[in-house]
């Protein structure tokens, strides 16, 4: 398995990891890990299943038998490259998930669960089942540092708190969420904040950079920017074109 190469790309919520993973995990070939998207099931799933967020044990047993699928589909023209790709199909318990699981009240209860060192016990090995040849992008806030610590390439993505939340913002917008806007983006703003605190204060694997990442501040670039900038690192570090 450590023979299989490993390109980890963590960061805070916002910072455009997502996004960066799918397109250089299309350009590579390679498979893609959205360690993200676990946690939000859980806490999803914990919800649906009425599941108390102050009972770590019941949240852990649920986590170590996640009835979860991920499916590449065709995504068709993305608004984002100009390009035909793909999308993940997230399917939990036989049923295909959508948006529900990108808002900002799953994201938050992610982070609760995320907290819970029995959780991440539960999910460590599944997320390093997903080391498969020929090679893996690993999406999340502790690839670098906990899941896959001998990674070849390890990249840590940044943002500003404010333009994190302009990012947020914009997407509702554009979904045609309605009502008043501004206390919309000073709700995202507070839950960013929130968010950032317990993801780095926690005592289980906490949000920070390995010791031998490269960083790379996407406030001012765009996703294509990004994108040739990892690309190039990969060229560098791997044995690809």
């Amino acid at each position: 398995m450590q023979d299989i190469p490993v390109l980890t790309i963590d960061g805070p919520s916002g910072s455009g990891k997502g996004t960066i993973v799918k397109h250089v995990a299309q350009k590579l070939g390679w498979h893609m890990l959205d360690s993200g998207a676990l946690y939000r099931l859980v806490a999803y799933g914990s919800q649906n299943n009425a599941l108390s967020f102050d009972n770590e044990d019941s949240i852990a047993d649920y986590a170590a038998n996640l009835d979860v699928e991920f499916k590449l589909v065709d995504a068709g023209s993305s608004s984002e490259t100009g390009q035909n790709g793909q999308e993940l199909q997230i399917i939990l318990d036989g049923k295909v998930v959508g948006p529900e699981l990108r808002t900002e009240t799953t994201g938050n209860a992610a982070s609760k669960v995320a907290a819970m060192p029995k959780v991440r016990e539960a999910l460590l090995q599944r997320q390093r089942d997903f080391r498969r040849s020929p090679g893996l992008v690993a999406d999340g806030r502790d690839m670098g540092t906990t899941v896959f610590p001998d990674a070849q390439t390890k990249i840590f993505l940044t943002a500003s708190a404010e333009e994190r939340a302009q990012r947020r913002y914009k997407q509702l917008k554009e979904k045609g969420i309605s009502g008043n806007l501004a206390a919309l983006l000073q709700d995202i703003r507070k839950d960013i904040n929130e968010r950032d605190e317990r993801d780095s204060q926690r005592s289980a694997s906490p949000l920070k950079p390995a010791e031998d990442a490269i960083l790379i501040d996407t406030s001012e670039s765009s996703i294509e920017q990004v994108v040739d900038q990892v690309m190039a690192i990969c060229e560098k570090n791997f044995d690809v074109v």
